[in-house]
């Protein structure tokens, strides 16, 4: 009763980051990270892990096995965190409040990335490759991948590996029939993804939630967003190098530079 007490009244607290923990030995565990002391490791990719139980959950990714179970939709997940998570689907609570603009989420960890993506600029983590920052450690190791072309996802039935666990997903559904697809109830098209799925309903339905904050213009992905935001700035970063002209956006100076060579000639020099 007394350890179960602790959940409701955390009292453990890391002096470096803030993170609150419910014991004294979780607080131990959790300053290993701050510490770089990581003893175990994956033997399929090399990660490394500060305690054993994580280094365990982690080998489910490559293993594929997922031994919690939803009861209502037969869902089925490498953690026993993230069933919990899964089902506030089921039940709608939204647990975790923001304290700055009162959104409501279904988990702690996508409150924490709220905070840092909503309200923090600070971006400690910069990439050795590009110099690119990044607000947490986790979306720098995602970003290495990209110079590195490490693939840790790797398939239990086939040769193929893969970078992102996404690719994995699909790769299991359409080449082995492993998984289960996720359907749209309008029109009936398949999907791999929980996120393409909800941003293709949105599209049916005309929900469009990320608003701009220059002007009432609404959309259906944040992607979307990132892409209108350009309209409003004044400076043009984009520059064609054959003819001087200025873009917003990098993709439109890409477009423009392929007439642009073809007008030239130069189109025949590159091919």
């Amino acid at each position: 009763m007394r350890k179960h007490r602790n959940v409701h009244s955390i009292k453990y607290k890391c002096t470096e980051c803030g993170k609150c923990c419910n014991t004294s030995q979780a607080l131990i565990i959790h300053r290993q990270s701050h510490s770089g002391e990581k003893p175990f490791e994956c033997t399929v990719c090399s990660k490394r892990f500060t305690e054993a139980g994580s280094l365990v959950a982690h080998s489910r990714i490559h293993s594929g096995e997922k031994p919690y179970k939803c009861h209502v939709c037969d869902k089925a997940f490498s953690q026993s965190g993230n069933l919990k998570t899964h089902m506030t689907v089921h039940t709608g609570e939204k647990p975790y409040k923001c304290s700055l603009c009162n959104k409501c989420f279904r988990c702690y960890d996508s409150l924490q990335s709220h905070n840092r993506h909503a309200h923090s600029n600070v971006r400690p983590y910069h990439c050795p490759y590009c110099g690119k920052l990044f607000k947490t450690e986790s979306e720098l190791k995602r970003h290495v991948r990209i110079h590195t072309g490490a693939k840790p996802y790797s398939c239990r039935h086939c040769s193929e590996r893969f970078t992102w666990p996404f690719q994995l997903k699909t790769h299991l559904l359409k080449t082995h029939n492993e998984g289960t697809w996720l359907t749209c109830h309008i029109c009936q098209k398949r999907f791999s993804q929980s996120g393409k799925l909800k941003y293709h309903i949105n599209r049916h339905e005309g929900v469009k939630p990320y608003v701009c904050s220059d002007c009432p213009k609404c959309f259906c992905t944040a992607g979307e967003l990132r892409q209108h935001q350009p309209v409003h700035l004044a400076v043009k970063q984009f520059c064609c190098i054959l003819c001087d002209r200025s873009f917003r956006r990098k993709w439109s100076v890409i477009q423009h530079f392929k007439k642009c060579s073809d007008i030239t000639g130069l189109s025949r020099i590159f091919c």
